[in-house]
């Protein structure tokens, strides 16, 4: 296993331990240049999702991604851990319903559309 798979399954292992609910991980290697996994997951509450994103956070600097960082500081629905090859996300459920990012990425995306 290459050293982003690990560091995939830490951050999976991470939010499943606290209780971080629905985690799904999406491969973008040939969808998008932008990172090599997405990672999605629901909190019960602001604080929960504050919580899971602080400790994500930490998990990626722990294991050498320094220059990670949190966006949607200011929202209580919805973080983005920024992890370099690791994007994760962690939403209110009815956000994440809203949204639906899981549908989006998982949907092939041809060739000449994979430039973002």
């Amino acid at each position: 296993m290459d050293k982003i798979s690990d560091l995939k399954q830490v951050v999976i292992q991470t939010l499943d331990l606290n209780k971080a609910q629905d985690i799904i991980s999406i491969d973008l290697k040939d969808k998008s240049s932008m990172a090599d996994y997405m990672i999605i997951a629901s909190g019960t509450s602001s604080r929960h999702i504050q919580s899971l994103s602080e400790q994500v956070l930490e998990k990626l600097k722990d294991n050498g991604i320094k220059e990670s960082k949190i966006e949607g500081k200011e929202s209580t629905e919805w973080k983005l851990v920024d992890g370099i090859d690791l994007i994760i996300h962690i939403f209110h459920p009815e956000k994440r319903k809203f949204y639906e990012l899981e549908k989006m990425w998982s949907e092939l995306i041809p060739k000449e559309k994979l430039i973002i």
